[in-house]
């Protein structure tokens, strides 16, 4: 049981992104001091939004540069924090050299981060955001966990550097925050694995975050031919904020969490968009058949390859998400909020122009 004391800064890496920056806001709400990690903190464009969070909340935050490569960088941010929040890992499917830009910065910035809470005696409790990409990499996984449905106890066993290595990295990154942790017994470890995270960017215009361009392709008209129907989990980036906060200050909190609301598929996201938004915006209304995607798809992205569709397409998801209502009583919304939620916000940010 591990009790932090609210009195003290806490740590979050990777500030600007688009989770961290709901988790930063629930911090400041509840009064805090946040210690900000960011790999710039002169850039006063990426960090205004978290500047006028703390101007409108009880809380104080303070920039601290850092980064997932340069070793012992986290050691003056860290410095009198009890919570550590660890969310800095890269999302893209837009790379040239996996290794060089998914797998060593997830997993080297994991033991950069862990490695200085070991070396920091104020802290007594890390949180990871991990992913369910830690649990499974195809749909196709799902049917083969134990009784069809991911658990907290199930880990990734396909994914590669050459096969889905967004997953490989999450993969690896968490099960190296498990190896840290349990040679040491001055701090616990919680990791949260979301699903696809959807829901309003308090930046969307530097979000660069692998789901809000998914959003943008399905309001922008690049899918309005139809969607892949992928079966997948979606969370909201508000749960998610709120899984956060409660992992770190539930004295009882442990292990993994699934944090993942609906189980459903990439067809029923874009539904979701319909009643509010699909008289004026080009909202995809169908599937794509599986046999076109096979020709097409490669073609449009180059993460959808031929083993990618037929791993995913039309396969259901599931995942057991009663571990973190029990434990940390996290209420989950509805998928139409958020998506329309995250819609809006494109809006009003220029994403997506207004019609």
């Amino acid at each position: 049981m591990t009790q932090i004391d609210k009195s003290k800064p806490v740590l979050v890496t990777g500030a600007t992104g688009y989770v961290a920056g709901w988790l930063v806001k629930r911090l400041l709400d509840e009064g805090l001091t946040v210690h900000a990690a960011v790999r710039d903190p002169e850039n006063k464009k990426k960090i205004a939004h978290l500047d006028d969070l703390a101007a409108n909340s009880k809380g104080q935050i303070k920039y601290f540069k850092a980064d997932l490569l340069d070793q012992g960088s986290y050691a003056e941010a860290m410095e009198g924090c009890e919570l550590v929040y660890h969310t800095a890992s890269p999302f893209t499917t837009n790379y040239k050299n996996p290794k060089k830009e998914l797998i060593d910065p997830a997993v080297k910035g994991t033991a950069n981060v862990l490695e200085q809470a070991n070396k920091t005696k104020s802290v007594k409790r890390v949180v990871v955001t991990s992913s369910c990409a830690a649990i499974y990499t195809d749909a196709t996984d799902t049917r083969k966990a134990p009784g069809g449905i991911l658990t907290e106890d199930v880990w990734n066993t396909t994914a590669s550097l050459d096969h889905q290595p967004y997953s490989y990295s999450k993969t690896l990154a968490e099960q190296k925050a498990w190896e840290i942790n349990k040679a040491q017994e001055q701090w616990d470890l919680v990791t949260i694995n979301p699903s696809l995270v959807m829901g309003p960017a308090l930046n969307a215009q530097s979000a660069t975050s692998e789901s809000m361009s998914l959003l943008k392709q399905l309001g922008d008209g690049t899918m309005k031919a139809g969607v892949p129907n992928l079966g997948m989990g979606l969370v909201d980036v508000r749960d998610v904020a709120d899984a956060h906060l409660a992992a770190g200050f539930t004295p009882a909190a442990q292990g993994r969490y699934i944090t993942s609301a609906h189980n459903t598929n990439f067809l029923e996201l874009a539904k979701a968009l319909l009643p509010k938004y699909g008289s004026k915006y080009p909202i995809p209304k169908k599937a794509l058949p599986k046999w076109l995607l096979t020709i097409v798809g490669p073609l449009i992205n180059k993460s959808i390859t031929r083993q990618f569709i037929k791993k995913n397409v039309n396969i259901s998801w599931k995942a057991d998400n009663s571990k973190i209502k029990k434990d940390l009583g996290i209420k989950f919304r509805p998928i139409q909020e958020t998506m329309e939620d995250a819609f809006e916000a494109m809006l009003e940010q220029g994403v997506i122009r207004r019609k």
